[in-house]
């Protein structure tokens, strides 16, 4: 399922237009972002948890080249499932 088809499904189930579910879609995205940007994290009960993770800093190869390269740390956005969305799953 693509973005559209998910505004597709939001707006039908929701009964709103396009044009909101697209708003709301952005504004729920927007939200989780600005969250996990200042290093919070967002509990969707019964969906899940979206939280900051951190890569360490570590050496990788230069496929190209084949030379040794150093990679930076970083943080990363992780999501972990809540119970109900795997029971609704298996």
């Amino acid at each position: 399922m693509n973005k559209t088809e998910l505004i597709d499904h939001i707006a039908t189930q929701a009964d709103i237009s396009k044009a909101a579910a697209g708003r709301a879609l952005d504004a729920l995205v927007g939200s989780i972002k600005t969250t996990l940007k200042k290093g919070g994290t967002v509990t969707l009960v019964g969906f899940g948890t979206f939280v900051v993770g951190k890569r360490a800093a570590r050496s990788g190869r230069n496929p190209r080249t084949g030379a040794t390269i150093k990679i930076k740390a970083a943080k990363i956005p992780k999501f972990r499932p809540g119970k109900a969305l795997k029971d609704a799953i298996n």
